[in-house]
């Protein structure tokens, strides 16, 4: 008894045991194939050479110590950003990168492009800076090129430093042709920190408590939060209703983005600029179309924003895009409104620099030649077909906006509620940055991804980008 026993525990411990191993042998299956489906970055053929200089710790240190402490950063560990080749950027490490982001929709033909980096030397070595109180071509050319790219008599081209310094003129001329000074912007909206576009931008978070005059904030036409849904006409109304009970009936103009980048990737509902067009035209006012991170074909649909509305505006405020990463900005208008600038004397003394107009020109040539904007509609039609497919896998994901490579993928934590989903914004992005991608964030309540990378991308970087998403999303 006491052996059959022993042989019955034997029998059970050999069984426990062989279940156990069965367990493990599953365990360890199931891990390495989980390993298996990591999404892999697509294969690039360069290298960058090693870096030896300070580190990530070391960086941070002297930007706490000696820079703005209003300066923020990305990830709970920033990243040391060392070099840049088209769609890709390389840490501290050497690591990998797919830039999602573009550097805030800046980076128009892909990091450090050859033919932009050329430009820039050639004429670094010949000339770095004169004045445009002397002849030099760089300037004429670039301005010719840029004209060539506007519609109807907008041909007109005033240089700035950044988009910040183009809207402020923009808002001047306006204020100046037309004798009147009220400016009509956007709830939600985002146009510069300096003293008048901090007027015309439209979130506390981007407000200080100095004097900000002149500027009335009509409804956004948000298709996704707004009280009127996509039915642009009747958000239009509000801005009629402005100029009756909150002006004197006339004024200076009306600016707008056509899809707002730092209020969160939102394309303006359909119908709407038209009709705030024609009423800002009868109350006597100027129309401001400000691309600065809409234009330069990342809309891809259309090279401008605005010409997706199918309006022509008296004034376009550009910059980002325009230089690939060099600080160059562009007012662009008519003849007729410019010579106001001609009353007293307008001087800028970087606008117009060889440099950075030499680089612009670059800019131009290479969309063209490697069909960027094409690329931009191709491309962002698949990556937002693909995002859309994931919203309808995770209640998370809200809304998924945007045109060309200028997407938007809103998180919320109750869909019928739209509660912002915050925290998750940035976890996601967290663990996407670890894996190898970059994506932004932006919106009044931080939650949405601002997805803008350089045009260069490719269909195998949109697919990648979205597999890291969905294997971060399936993990929370």
């Amino acid at each position: 008894m006491k052996r059959v026993f022993t042989r019955a525990l034997l029998r059970k411990d050999f069984c426990s045991r062989r279940h156990c191993f069965s367990q493990l042998a599953r365990s360890e299956a199931t891990l390495e194939e989980s390993v298996d489906v990591l999404p892999k970055l697509p294969p690039f053929d360069y290298t960058p050479p090693p870096y030896t200089g300070p580190r990530a710790a070391e960086i941070l240190q002297k930007r706490k110590e000696y820079l703005s402490p209003s300066m923020f950063y990305f990830y709970k560990k920033p990243l040391n950003v060392v070099d840049g080749k088209m769609q890709y950027l390389f840490d501290e490490d050497g690591r990998r990168y797919l830039d999602g982001f573009g550097g805030i929709a800046t980076v128009c033909c892909g990091h450090c492009h050859p033919d932009v980096v050329e430009a820039i030397v050639n004429q670094t070595k010949r000339l770095q800076h004169s004045t445009v109180l002397y002849l030099n071509n760089a300037i004429a050319d670039f301005a010719e090129a840029l004209a060539s790219k506007l519609p109807g008599d907008l041909k007109v081209v005033f240089f700035t430093n950044s988009g910040t310094e183009a809207n402020e003129l923009a808002m001047m001329i306006a204020r100046l042709y037309t004798s009147c000074h009220d400016i009509i912007s956007l709830r939600n909206a985002y146009h510069g920190n300096a003293a008048g576009t901090m007027g015309a931008t439209a979130q506390c978070n981007w407000k200080f408590n100095v004097p900000q005059i002149g500027v009335h904030h009509a409804l956004n036409p948000d298709p996704y939060r707004g009280v009127f849904g996509s039915d642009g006409e009747k958000y239009a109304r509000d801005v009629q209703d402005i100029l009756e009970f909150g002006t004197c009936g006339r004024v200076a103009g009306f600016i707008s983005e056509a899809i707002q980048g730092v209020g969160g990737i939102l394309e303006l509902a359909p119908g709407y600029l038209p009709a705030v067009y024609s009423s800002i035209r009868k109350a006597g006012g100027l129309c401001i179309a400000d691309e600065v991170q809409t234009g330069f074909a990342r809309a891809g649909s259309h090279f401008w924003g605005f010409e997706a509305h199918g309006v022509v505006p008296d004034i376009v405020t550009m910059a980002k895009g325009i230089g690939n990463g060099i600080p160059i900005g562009a007012v662009v208008t008519t003849p007729e409104i410019a010579q106001v600038l001609t009353h007293r004397s307008y001087f800028n003394t970087f606008g117009g620099n060889p440099v950075c107009t030499a680089g612009g020109l670059a800019v131009l040539k290479v969309i063209e030649k490697e069909k960027l904007q094409q690329n931009a509609f191709l491309v962002g039609s698949h990556l937002k077909e693909r995002l859309t497919a994931l919203k309808d896998k995770y209640e998370i994901i809200g809304d998924v906006r945007g045109r060309g490579l200028m997407l938007g993928v809103e998180l919320v934590k109750d869909r019928k509620l739209k509660t912002p989903a915050k925290d998750e914004t940035l976890h996601v992005m967290d663990q996407m940055k670890e894996m190898g991608v970059l994506i932004g964030k932006g919106g009044f309540y931080g939650n949405v991804f601002r997805i803008t990378p350089p045009l260069c991308f490719t269909k195998e970087d949109a697919d990648f980008l979205v597999d890291v998403m969905d294997y971060t999303m399936s993990k929370m």
